[in-house]
Order: structure tokens, then C-alpha cells, then sequence
């Protein structure tokens, strides 16, 4: 956002609220972070995933057609930035990161509990990237004739970590020209991977795609959501923070919603495009969702696709380890914004290498981590946007950090709703995929609530997230409309 980033320094700015001389840019500024963010190619994978396509072997547990493959990923991936561009006003209004302006809603000491879940989910989100990085280094290794053994993912997990870790300690300036760079290269290269995949694209296999139950396509609707939106959204005021807050509301919505959405929009359909046509590549890409679009590339681009997925998944993974510091100091940890990107950078290391080294595929251990820090999240999400909707005015910067001021220490009304909704959020997925099963204890309520328990037709569905969402968000505008008024009249 900023025409003239000082690159030359760390950024030293923690739970800090941004000061007015420190504001700059606009909000069309923000498409850059978002759309860089989002341009991976792991997006071209999630047709595969949505599809649900099993082959005669259990997968997923949903199966859509082409035509509600392709409405379930526009409108799961829209709605769900729509929902990262509503956190963002409140980034414009307080000039603080989210986790600190969530203390409004939950209490400056009751914020502590979604803090924690955010730095979870933020590490959770740059290990798999990280992790999707270095098993298509080794992929497009391979596919070229080279060694593409340990050593070359040792290397290549040093070289990405390096670069993630690198700009996570650096901090907001180096990002937004880090992000900049990033969007350019992508998307270019990005372009030229369709176009090579197009031939690769049968039609007649797509017409024969059967249609889904609505069981299905709900399933697909959800994981969408939680792969793409919802894995943002308690991050989504960290960036719009140092826009003046002058900025347009309806900017700040707008630019960090398309920017976030574009690019996964389209690729998802592309890739429902691919996985459709084929059924070894769609298998394929269970198991590597990255590498295994390299077996429809001539080889003269394995390599510029090597980059262009590689940055693509760097760029993902700088924002979440920014924001997953700003989450960990949010939380209580007393200790500065870089050292607390370079302590997330080691659980970042410590997971990939997990993923990478022992995992016996990406996509179980995904879903699941999906699926179940999706709800909590989910709803955390549907009381802050609440909060933020029901606010007019900016936030009283210097009570944010204050136990006796106007946001209180712990309410409790707040905290109630995320346990209710992760309780009976819990009850209603599934995460009987066989990696982990520690978690097979979910969908608990499938049965009592005659949904058919956890092999019926909703098992899969994953209704549970978008319960939590709802009744941290109605449960919000019912119940807290009066202690917001209190608030922002400074009572």
C-alpha cells in the first residue's frame, strides 16, 4: 500500500497501534497482498478436492457435476473474502492487528483464547504451504530426471523457510514489495500453465461427471470456504491497519475482497477442468497437489512452473507467518514482532518436515486440520464480524490494552458463543478420514439431531462450520448491540 516502502529495516511495530503520522495508501493498495496471497497454484488443486471424485475408493465422501463444481467454487470462495473484507474495516477503524481488535468483542484478557487459536491456525496454514513447496520442488525434480531424494527437500525446505522466515522478520514494508513482485511474476506464468493445460481439458469426461446430492455439494461448499476465506480471516486487519482512517469502508471491503477472490476463483474451475478430464491425475493429486500438475507440462516449463508454484506458496505463507507473530503476541507472549515470527518459523520448519518426510499423503492430515480448527474459527469469525457491524465509530485506541477500560477484562457473553458454536460445530463434521483418528470422536450429533449419524447422507457435508459461524453471528447481533453502544459512547 505504501508508493515508497522503506525495505532497509525491521519492522519493529508489534500489537502496536499504528500512529496517525505512520498511515498511508489507499485501499487499492490491498489487492496486491490478497491477490499475491492467493495466485498459488494450489488453487488449480482444489478442483480435484472438490470434485470429490473417488474412482472406486472412498476419498472425500462428496461427488459433484462440473456445473455445481463450478457455482460451489465461485460462490464458496467469494463469499468467503467477503467475509475477510468485513474484518478489514476494522483495521481502518483501530489501526491495530485483528487479534487486538477482537479484544472489543472478547475482553482484553478473555482475547487470549481466539489468539490462540489464530497463531494455531496461521501456523497450521504456512507449514502446509511451506510443506506444498518443497514436495513440488521434489516433484518437478523428478519429472526433469534429477535426484529429487532427501537432500533435495532438505534443500529446498532451507530455501523456502529462509524466504518465509526472512520476510516474517523484516515485516510489513518488506512484505507489500515482496507481495508486489510476487503477484507480477505468478500471474504471469500462472496464465501460460493454463493455457499449456488446456489440451488436457476432455469434455466428454466432463459430461459424464454425475450430478452430486445436496449433502455433496454443501460438503464441497464448505471446504472451500475453510481452504480459502475462512483460513484468512483472522488476519484480514492486519494489512488494511495502516490505511488512513479516512479510507473508504466500502474500498477497504471491495479491494480486499477481489483481490483475495480473483485468482482462486478461476483456478479452482480450471482445475475442476483437470481433475475432471482425468482420473490418474486426480489421484494424483491427493497424494502431491502441487507436483502432480506437473505431469501434463512439457518439459521446457517444469521449471518456470517450479517458480511460479514455489513463489506462489511463499507468498501465502510470508503473510500468515506475520500474522501468526502478531497472533502469538496477542495471546500474552511477551516478546517482539520479529522474534516472534522467527519462533513460528521453527513449529513452520518442524511441521513441514513432518508432511514432508512422514505423512503418507496431503491431503488427509489437510482436511482434517481444515475441518477442525475451521469451526472454533468459524465462530470467532461470526462474533468479531458482528462486533465490527454493529460499531460506527473508531476504536478508543489506548483501552484496547487496558483491563478497567470500556472493553472490559473477560466477557464472557463472547467466549459463550465460540464454546457453543465449536460444541455443536464439533458435533456436526467428520473427520474420519483415518489421518488422525484421535479425531474420529467428531460428528457426535449427526445421530441425536436424525442427520444419520457418521455414515449417513450429511456425514460429510460438514455442517458444522457454517453453524458455528451462524451462531457466533446471530448470537452476537441479538445479544450485544447494547454493550456496543455502551462502548462507543464511553460508558
Amino acid at each position: 500500500m505504501s508508493t515508497a516502502p522503506d525495505v532497509r529495516t525491521v519492522e519493529r511495530q508489534g500489537t502496536d497501534v499504528i500512529a496517525e503520522s505512520d498511515r498511508k495508501g489507499t485501499p487499492r493498495g490491498l489487492f496486491w497482498p490478497w491477490f499475491a496471497a492467493n495466485v498459488s497454484v494450489l488453487g488449480l488443486s482444489y478442483g480435484s478436492f472438490v470434485l470429490g471424485l473417488s474412482y472406486g475408493s472412498f476419498v472425500l465422501g462428496f461427488g459433484t457435476s462440473l456445473l455445481q463444481a463450478t457455482v460451489v467454487s465461485v460462490v464458496g470462495v467469494a463469499f468467503s473474502f467477503l467475509l475477510c473484507g468485513i474484518v478489514a474495516i476494522a483495521g481502518k477503524r483501530g489501526s491495530a492487528p485483528t487479534m487486538v481488535l477482537s479484544r472489543a468483542a472478547f475482553g482484553v484478557r478473555g482475547n487470549r483464547l481466539p489468539s490462540f487459536l489464530s497463531w494455531v491456525l496461521t501456523v497450521g496454514w504456512e507449514t502446509a504451504l511451506a510443506s506444498l513447496a518443497v514436495l513440488a520442488t521434489s516433484t518437478v525434480f523428478r519429472e526433469l530426471g534429477w535426484d529429487d531424494g532427501v537432500v533435495t527437500k532438505l534443500v529446498a525446505l532451507l530455501v523456502v523457510a529462509a524466504l518465509v522466515v526472512g520476510a516474517g522478520i523484516a515485516g510489513f514494508d518488506v512484505i507489500m514489495r515482496l507481495q508486489t513482485v510476487i503477484t507480477v511474476v505468478t500471474a504471469v506464468l500462472t496464465v501460460v500453465y493454463v493455457v499449456l493445460a488446456v489440451p488436457s481439458i476432455d469434455p466428454g469426461a466432463l459430461g459424464a461427471l454425475p450430478a452430486g446430492s445436496t449433502q455433496n455439494v454443501v460438503g464441497a461448499l464448505v471446504l472451500v470456504m475453510t481452504g480459502f476465506g475462512l483460513g484468512w480471516v483472522n488476519a484480514a486487519a492486519d494489512y488494511s491497519r495502516y490505511l488512513p482512517r479516512s479510507s473508504s469502508t466500502g474500498g477497504v471491503v471491495w479491494w480486499t475482497t477481489f483481490g483475495g477472490a480473483l485468482a482462486p476463483a478461476v483456478l479452482v474451475v480450471v482445475g475442476v477442468l483437470l481433475a475432471g478430464s482425468s482420473k490418474d491425475l486426480d489421484a494424483a493429486i491427493r497424494i502431491d497437489p502441487i507436483g502432480a500438475l506437473t505431469t501434463i507440462l512439457p518439459v521446457w516449463f517444469l521449471i518456470p512452473f517450479a517458480l511460479v508454484a514455489i513463489l506462489g506458496l511463499v507468498g501465502g505463507a510470508v503473510l500468515d507467518i506475520y500474522s501468526s507473530g502478531l497472533a502469538l503476541l496477542s495471546a500474552g507472549v511477551r516478546i517482539p514482532r520479529p522474534v516472534a515470527a522467527g519462533v513460528d518459523g521453527v513449529f513452520m520448519v518442524a511441521g513441514a518436515v513432518y508432511v514432508v518426510f512422514f505423512a503418507k499423503d496431503f491431503v488427509s492430515p489437510f482436511q482434517a486440520f481444515l475441518v477442525t480448527l475451521g469451526v472454533p474459527v468459524a465462530a470467532w469469525a461470526g462474533v468479531f464480524m458482528a462486533d465490527v457491524l454493529l460499531r460506527r465509530r473508531a476504536y478508543a485506541d489506548t483501552e484496547l490494552d487496558d483491563v478497567r477500560g470500556r472493553y472490559g477484562d473477560v466477557r464472557w457473553s463472547a467466549i459463550g458463543l465460540v464454546v457453543l458454536g465449536t460444541a455443536l460445530g464439533w458435533g456436526l463434521v467428520t473427520n474420519t478420514y483415518g489421518v488422525p483418528a484421535w479425531l474420529n470422536w467428531q460428528g457426535y450429533l449427526l445421530g441425536p439431531f436424525g442427520l444419520g449419524g457418521r455414515t449417513g447422507a450429511w456425514a460429510y457435508a460438514n455442517l458444522g462450520v457454517l453453524v458455528a459461524l451462524v451462531v457466533g453471528f446471530v448470537g452476537t447481533v441479538l445479544g450485544a448491540r447494547g454493550s456496543v453502544r455502551r462502548q462507543e459512547a464511553g460508558a
